[in-house]
């Protein structure tokens, strides 16, 4: 087929439509269907499992599982990077994570309780692996199918794609679970299983398009032996440039510090609703379909504000936002009045700037980088950056509350990491475009 041109609308659609196909994962799978699942089927003997001859906690074992998704996630990525960049066959390696997860998430299908619980474990390893390993190849392709000029409305294009298609599969898929006999199931097990069928096909199913219209070996590379010891050089030479390159490191450093708290409320609010505010499990849903659905616009919104005042400027502005979010959930407990309306309004204001400031990160690195043949490897940078957050700040959040049997109090610590963020991009320059 003709190649399309770098940003032309129908290359950065396609490229966009890859958070279409995956985000329904990170929905259905990591916050909303499945947790609730897996908790449910392996409450019995009061929540302890067996796996491999070790018997854990329920949700000791899937927090176990997915760090170690991410620590493999952290350790493999800068080195097939280095690989695909060397060898010029990302699409290659996007192909391969992509049918890694949808296949895993597939799998599911036939985690029925405890009796098959090592299929629900392996299978939320190597789902979680393939889903945030397809990221960095998809994330590296931003600026080579887009202009700098373009990036901040192509990533929110994605984001907002994103949000919009698991929005509406997982509405089918909580009509299957919370009215099953509409749809003729008696198996109260069948209905989240059938989710998880979904997920997989609509993932595998609509990744097709954009690897269909995406570019392979765009730099027309043309590799021949010892791959591994070329991209582990090809690692190497990325790492030492980032020494010389102050604003990435210094925004890398920023990334960090307030990712630990993005992702960690990403992650855990679900918990803190539940167990410390005590909101039943439906209005838990309703929250996490509200922040969804706000976060298209948020996306949108953010991206047109920083063509107006700049990345910088308008992370600082998403950063400060959070910091105030932590402090209004820090306040809220059982007993506050009407607080319902509160939750929903925290679960508003998590949507407006949850979009902005994922799609506002990856496009403001993208402009950081150098001219340069290696988008991969340094999105990679970019991927194990956020993991290590993830790590930090989820232990952060457990110890803290382990520490003051307060999970309020490890809310309120997150403030801090965005607070720090928000100091170390006030030292950053206005990024310039035209490179």
């Amino acid at each position: 087929m003709q190649n399309l041109p770098k940003g032309s609308p129908k290359l950065i659609n396609a490229w966009a439509f890859y958070d279409w196909a995956n985000s329904v994962y990170s929905l259905v799978i990591a916050t909303a269907v499945f947790p609730i699942y897996y908790e449910s089927v392996t409450s019995s003997n009061d929540g302890i499992v067996n796996f491999l001859g070790t018997t854990f906690h329920n949700t000791t074992l899937l927090s176990y599982s997915l760090s170690f998704s991410f620590l493999i996630v952290a350790f493999l990525s800068p080195i097939l990077s280095g690989i695909a960049d060397y060898s010029g066959n990302k699409k290659s390696f996007m192909k391969f994570f992509c049918y890694l997860g949808s296949i895993s998430v597939i799998s599911l299908f036939f985690f029925k309780g405890t009796d098959t619980i090592w299929i629900g474990i392996f299978a939320t390893i190597l789902a979680s692996i393939g889903f945030w390993g397809s990221i960095v190849f998809y994330n590296s392709y931003l600026p080579e199918i887009a202009f700098p000029e373009q990036h901040d409305r192509v990533s929110a294009k994605g984001f907002m794609f994103g949000y919009t298609g698991s929005v509406l599969l997982l509405a089918f898929n909580l009509a299957m679970v919370l009215q099953p006999d509409w749809f003729g199931i008696t198996d109260p097990t069948l209905p989240a299983r059938i989710s998880f069928l979904s997920v997989g096909i609509w993932w595998m199913g609509f990744a097709q398009v954009s690897f269909y219209f995406l570019p392979s070996n765009i730099n027309n590379k043309t590799p021949r032996t010892n791959l591994i010891f070329k991209g582990v050089k090809e690692l190497k030479v990325v790492l030492l440039s980032l020494k010389k390159l102050t604003s990435l490191k210094q925004f890398l450093t920023a990334f960090f510090l307030y990712s630990t708290g993005v992702q960690t409320i990403i992650l855990l609010l679900g918990v803190f609703v539940k167990k410390e505010l005590g909101i039943e499990t439906s209005k838990l849903i309703i929250i996490i379909l509200l922040i969804n659905i706000v976060a298209v616009f948020g996306a949108f919104l953010f991206s047109r504000i920083s063509e107006n005042i700049g990345n910088i400027k308008t992370l600082k502005l998403t950063i400060a936002i959070w910091g105030l979010i932590c402090f209004s959930i820090y306040t809220i407990d059982k007993q506050s009045p009407f607080l319902d309306v509160k939750v929903y309004l925290v679960g508003t204001s998590i949507g407006m700037v949850l979009g902005a400031i994922q799609s506002l990160s990856r496009s403001t690195y993208s402009k950081l980088l150098p001219e340069t043949e290696d988008h991969t490897t340094y999105f990679s940078f970019f991927d194990v950056t956020e993991k290590l957050a993830i790590v930090l700040g989820t232990f952060v959040f457990g110890f803290v509350g382990a520490l003051t049997n307060s999970m309020r109090n490890s809310i309120f610590i997150l403030a801090v990491f965005f607070l720090l963020g928000y100091i170390v991009l006030s030292f950053m320059k206005k990024i310039e475009v035209n490179k």
